[in-house]
């Protein structure tokens, strides 16, 4: 079988690092249906925060969702609400956002349930929560009249540096729950494999 000439190859790999560029420059898609999230990612990993109570936890915990790993911060504190059978992840003063970053190396799609809690942790109805997804590049999206039901999800085309969960100033606390990290769908891959596979053949036939 005929190999390519390095020049039939140059556009090829061009063409794979021209999308390899795109993604890095990280088009973020918001989800409000879980369900659309899902199938819009692979292989994904839900924290409950089930072993959590009505306490505080300094002011990072370390987490996992799935196979993944992660971090919740607040300037003031982390603190459990919710219960007796339900527990979420709030914090200790309304006015710091809580910042979930250090994912799993490849975690490009986040989602959760995103609602308000009072001063003892329990569910506030009808509060607005903005959410801020950074991937090199910002996404800030206005979740309005939140209840314990309602899903934020975020999928980029780049690994997520953090997301970050916050009010619009209301008097209730940002609140968080069934937190899903996951990585991109395989069709991702093998895109970035078919690049590879391309840059290798090029370098190949330089050699030869």
């Amino acid at each position: 079988m005929r190999i390519p000439s390095l020049f039939s190859l140059k556009p090829l790999c061009l063409a794979a690092l021209l999308c390899a560029a795109a993604g890095a420059q990280a088009a973020i898609t918001v989800y409000t249906s879980e369900s659309a999230f899902l199938a819009a990612v692979s292989a994904p990993g839900t924290d409950t925060f089930d072993d959590l109570t009505v306490a505080p936890y300094g002011d990072t915990v370390y987490r996992t969702a799935g196979a993944y790993n992660y971090q919740a911060y607040s300037a003031t504190g982390i603190w459990g609400a919710g219960g007796p059978t339900d527990f979420w992840l709030s914090n200790n003063t309304r006015y710091n956002p809580i910042v979930f970053s250090q994912f799993s190396s490849g975690v490009s799609a986040f989602g959760g349930n995103f609602f308000a809690s009072d001063i003892a942790g329990q569910f506030v109805p009808d509060g607005t929560m903005v959410l801020t997804a950074i991937d090199g590049g910002t996404l800030t999206y206005d979740l309005t009249g939140a209840t314990t039901g309602s899903f934020v999800g975020f999928v980029s085309t780049a690994p997520l540096s953090s997301v970050t969960l916050g009010t619009d100033g209301g008097e209730y606390w940002p609140t968080a729950n069934n937190v899903v990290l996951a990585v991109p769908e395989p069709a991702t891959y093998g895109m970035m494999l078919v690049g590879m596979t391309l840059l290798g053949l090029a370098a190949r036939r330089r050699r030869g």
